[in-house]
């Protein structure tokens, strides 16, 4: 499998995911009679991470693994305090970024040597980064996404979660 298809699927299909669950906490502060902001702020213990960076946090990890790997520039984004729409345009334009990526700019990566400077001064294969760092970040901040908006009383299950999955029918 290419690095291409380790990446730019799923981080696409997981960012419309997390789109539809901000637009699940909107609906359930606007039948609730409060304001959906209050949801940004949200964390699931005082040391981590609100819904806000969450969020930031898995389009950043999502952008920025592609951008490594395919040697073209991330769209840059602000980061700080965002309301449920800002959020939910971040996750748009980095979904536009990720649909314009040519499958062909990742052909050849896997065992490159990836040099970053949050690394300091230490490498790993694209392919070992993908794997063991950039995959492991991105989901991670989706969870606890996930959790932060479920555990506000967001009705989501593990459907809403995996989303939609490629069906095939079977030749007899």
């Amino acid at each position: 499998m290419s690095l291409y298809d380790e990446t730019v699927p799923h981080f696409s299909q997981m960012l419309d995911n997390v789109d539809r669950w901000l637009q699940a906490a909107a609906t359930v502060a606007e039948e609730g009679g409060f304001d959906a902001e209050n949801f940004t702020t949200l964390r699931l213990a005082p040391d981590q991470f609100d819904l806000t960076r969450q969020v930031q946090s898995a389009c950043d990890a999502a952008k920025l693994a592609c951008a490594r790997v395919s040697g073209v520039d991330a769209p840059k984004h602000a980061d700080g305090p965002a309301t449920l729409a800002e959020l939910r345009a971040r996750i748009a334009d980095v979904r536009t970024f990720l649909g314009g990526l040519d499958a062909a700019r990742f052909e050849g990566k896997d065992e490159q040597i990836l040099r970053p400077a949050f690394l300091k001064g230490m490498g790993a294969t694209f392919q070992n980064y993908v794997r063991q760092f950039a995959l492991p970040n991105f989901y991670f901040h989706v969870n606890m996404t996930y959790a932060i908006l479920r555990g506000a009383g967001v009705k989501l299950g593990k459907r809403d979660y995996i989303g939609h999955m490629t069906l095939v029918k079977p030749e007899a």
